[in-house]
Order: structure tokens, then C-alpha cells, then sequence
């Protein structure tokens, strides 16, 4: 289906279409509406100003979004979760990175032994070891493979003391990086070919939700850290460049796109999350997007006056565990989780004003807190356009697999 994000408005559905056009599907099912989708693919390009943007595959996690997304201007290429992810993609895309280490040796030899794969898969790594490990499994025979740089993108105050980031590469600063990319050049089986650095304490947090007190603290903390990456950024790249030739620089993340994409040294963005617009996303100030992805269960029982039960519902995001690691019921108006019992494998009990005209059968959607993970529970995402159920396609799950 690749193509058929062209003709869709990027006008979000009303949830009366919504509810309409799904009528017939039996719960728990999830949708995506294919109208907020594009409106958000289209606000990402424009936040890219001409950079492309490099789907991270993580967090569509269904072949045919992500081709209909990669047939549209601004996007090229994947950044896929898992070396076995990225072989299973290469066939249909030519220029996928694997965004992590990895020490799959059954995917690695059949890259090793490939000459199309390993001239479409890019590995990534941030340590000699790695490069060992990689060399220990395949051997010197084949193709050269290609390698990325996973450079730290955090903020380190106080002699490396505070740590503002998540905790990936060992690689922070020119030297480090370049150390290890004149290890890569000087070892006949690797091709150095890029290098990466994720912002998350940028991208991934946001800045407008809280306490003023919490709003502040998080804008100071990623004014600060914009500041320093952007010039550490340019140090490492032009360090690198001046003894390897880069295809590519990939930064940033759907909650820093235009301010990445702003700086010189950096050549493509990754996202995807975005396309989605999870409820994590409510929090940033500068972001324009609109919920696309959605799933519906259904009313079970009423315990009592106050309180509508729904059929599971446990669908809880990964990352540090809280509230906001929750689904959160969005339709009918007026619904809640409770304190004590939230989202649960078996039950959701909801209260709130729109649990009163609640009967068993009636549908409650929810958003997922986290854009990818919505797929690793259901087989089918139902696409809607409009008035009209477009397609019926398979998640990964769908297709049999559950790469991480």
C-alpha cells in the first residue's frame, strides 16, 4: 500500500466517525486514523526544514504504516530497534540502520554472508569490544559491513557527577570517538559510514507538563544541554570527518526535530513516535500534533453507580514506572483510571461524570502512553480515513514477529 497517505486530508477524525466506521469490530482492537497521522507527518517535515527524516521503525511497528510513511517527501531511510528487524525490512528498504549494539550472531552471519544486506544494513557500535564480538562471529570473508558511531548525547555536569540523559555510549567527546573510528578504518571488515547521537533528555521529555516549578527546571535543564551538544556535536562530527568520509549524521528525535535539524553538522533526524502522537506528547510546548493511534475495549460489568469495568486494558508503557506509564481512556468524555487498581491485564475499572451512561458493551478508547509499544498487543491495526475503514493491516505481531 505503499502511496496511500497521498489523497488522505490531514484532518483528524471526529470520534463519532471513529466509532461509526469501527461499529462492527469486535474489542480490543486498535485504529489508527490515517487524517491525524498525515497532518503529523506533515507537521514533522516542516519542523525538519529539508532535512530528512529517518523513520525509527520502533515506534510504527507495522510494515505497511511505515511504507506509506516512506513514500511520502521528507522521509528516507529506517532506523530499526534490532539487527533481526533490519534484515527483515532490507528487502523493501535500502538504507536501514540498526539503532542499537547487538550481539545477535544468527542475524550477524546472515549479514556477513549477504552482499545486498550488508550493503543496505549499517550496524552500530560505540566500543572496540563490540567490533571484536563482531569479528569473533563472522570472520574476515564476505562483504565489508557498515558501521555507525553511537556518540553520548547527554549532559554532564560536575566532572561527569550529574548525568542528564539516558545511559548509552561511552563516547562523549572528540577524542573518545575518534579513538574508536580509527579503530573501525583500520580493520578490513568494517566500513565507517556514520555516526549517531540521541538527545533524549531533550527529545524525550517534556517541557509543559507539572508543577511551574517542574516546567522550569526541565526548559533550563535543555537550554542548557542544546548549548552544549550543539557544539560538541559539531566538534565530534568535523573530528571524525577529517579522517573518515560520513554518508551520514543522525540526531534528535520527534521532541527536538526543528532544533536539531538547525544544526550544521547534523544531516537527518530520527522519529516516528510523532506519527502516533502517544500521550507522553501532550507535554511539549512546541509541538502541534494530533492523537492518531488509538485502541477499544469494552464495557464488562458496573460494580456499582460509580465505577464502568472494562475488558483489560493493562496496555503500560516501558520507562521509569508512574502515572505516566499508563493508558489513559480518552472516549466517552469524563473517564478515569482509579489509584488503587489503574490498568490491569484482566480489569480496567473506570469512574469519573462519564461513567453513568456506560452499559455493558459500550466501547471506551484509550491512548497508549508510548507510540511503538501499542502494536506488541494486537495483530491488526484497522486504518481509518475519514468516513471509511481503508485497510485492515498486520502489526509485526501480525506477521509472527516480536523483535524485542
Amino acid at each position: 500500500m505503499p502511496g496511500f497517505l497521498t489523497d488522505v486530508a490531514p484532518t483528524p477524525t471526529t470520534w463519532d466517525a471513529l466509532g461509526a466506521v469501527t461499529a462492527h469490530l469486535e474489542t480490543p482492537f486498535a485504529v489508527v486514523d490515517l487524517g491525524a497521522l498525515r497532518a503529523n507527518l506533515d507537521a514533522m517535515v516542516t519542523s525538519a526544514a529539508g532535512k530528512p527524516i529517518r523513520l525509527a521503525t520502533k515506534s510504527v511497528r507495522c510494515r505497511e504504516v511505515a511504507r506509506g510513511v516512506l513514500s511520502e517527501p521528507g522521509f528516507n531511510g529506517v532506523l530499526a530497534l534490532t539487527l533481526a528487524e533490519a534484515l527483515w525490512l532490507a528487502p523493501d528498504v535500502s538504507d536501514v540502520v540498526v539503532g542499537y549494539p547487538t550481539t545477535d550472531r544468527e542475524s550477524l552471519l546472515r549479514l556477513a554472508d549477504d552482499e545486498t544486506l550488508a550493503a543496505r544494513v549499517t550496524l552500530m557500535v560505540d566500543s572496540p569490544e563490540q567490533l571484536d564480538f563482531i569479528e569473533s562471529v563472522v570472520g574476515s570473508a564476505g562483504p565489508p559491513l557498515r558501521i555507525c558511531l553511537d556518540v553520548d548525547a547527554s549532559l554532564r555536569l560536575l566532572g561527569g557527577r550529574v548525568h542528564l540523559g539516558t545511559r548509552r555510549s561511552p563516547l562523549h567527546d572528540p577524542a573518545a570517538t575518534v579513538a574508536l573510528a580509527r579503530d573501525v578504518l583500520d580493520r578490513p571488515k568494517f566500513a565507517l559510514v556514520g555516526l549517531m547521537a540521541y538527545e533524549a533528555q531533550i527529545a524525550g521529555i517534556g517541557d509543559d507538563s507539572g508543577s511551574r516549578l517542574h516546567k522550569a527546571q526541565i526548559r533550563t535543564m535543555q537550554s542548557m544541554s542544546g548549548r552544549e551538544l550543539r557544539d560538541r556535536r559539531a566538534a565530534v562530527v568535523a573530528a571524525v570527518r577529517e579522517i573518515a568520509t560520513l554518508e551520514f549524521v543522525n540526531g534528535g528525535g520527534t521532541g527536538s526535530i526543528a532544533a536539531t535539524a538547525s544544526e550544521s553538522a547534523v544531516t537527518e533526524i530520527a522519529a516516528g513516535s510523532g506519527l502516533y502522537c502517544p500521550t507522553l506528547f501532550d507535554g511539549y510546548r512546541r509541538l502541534s500534533l494530533h492523537p492518531a493511534a488509538f485502541f477499544v475495549t469494552s464495557v464488562v460489568r458496573r460494580p456499582s453507580a460509580e465505577f464502568a469495568t472494562v475488558l483489560g486494558g493493562g496496555w503500560v508503557a516501558s520507562g521509569a514506572s508512574g502515572t505516566d506509564r499508563l493508558p489513559t481512556p480518552v472516549w466517552p468524555d469524563g473517564l478515569e483510571l482509579t489509584a488503587l487498581e489503574g490498568a490491569g491485564e484482566a480489569q480496567t475499572p473506570l469512574r469519573g461524570v462519564g461513567v453513568g451512561s456506560l452499559q455493558a458493551g459500550d466501547r471506551v478508547w484509550f491512548r497508549h502512553a508510548k507510540a511503538g509499544e501499542l502494536c506488541e498487543r494486537v495483530n491488526t491495526l484497522h486504518l481509518v480515513s475519514g468516513d471509511r475503514l481503508l485497510a485492515s493491516v498486520p502489526t509485526y505481531r501480525g506477521e509472527g514477529h516480536a523483535f524485542l
